[in-house]
């Protein structure tokens, strides 16, 4: 398993993994950290499974969002991809010096591996809110 930062080539696979996901909608590039480039992406077997990416903030705290995943990955070790996208950004974030590590998500196998990892999850749903200027 390789943990890279999201390069060019990378984006494009992205955004064609969330075309290909019925119920995402791709995020304007502007919309993402660092003009797209600021996550990360896990490789297996030099194929590409998943990736995210990290808001960092003037506070002690980062968000990770936008999880997305190759929907045509159907390898055993996919889950141990997500969780190392996961545990690969807390890391990130300690040397960053930051406290904690934030995120929204209603995908009910996410919720449940961040669980795993030791994440609180507010059983209340909540909602995401956005107003373009």
């Amino acid at each position: 398993m390789q943990v890279k930062r999201i390069e060019e080539l990378d984006l494009g696979i992205i955004y064609k993994w969330w075309d290909a996901w019925p119920e995402w909608q791709a995020l304007p590039r502007d919309f993402l950290p660092d003009d797209g480039l600021g996550g990360l992406i896990v490789y297996s077997n030099d194929k590409p499974v998943v990736a995210g990416f990290m808001y960092n903030t003037n506070s002690k705290m980062v968000l990770m969002e936008w999880i997305v995943s190759n929907p045509e990955y159907r390898e055993e070790d996919r889950k141990d991809c997500i969780k190392k996208l996961i545990t690969s950004f807390e890391d990130m974030a300690a040397v960053m010096g930051k406290k904690s590590v934030f995120s929204i998500g209603r995908h009910k196998g996410l919720i449940e591996t961040h669980k795993e990892l030791g994440w609180t999850v507010d059983p209340k749903p909540s909602h995401e809110m956005i107003k373009n200027v």
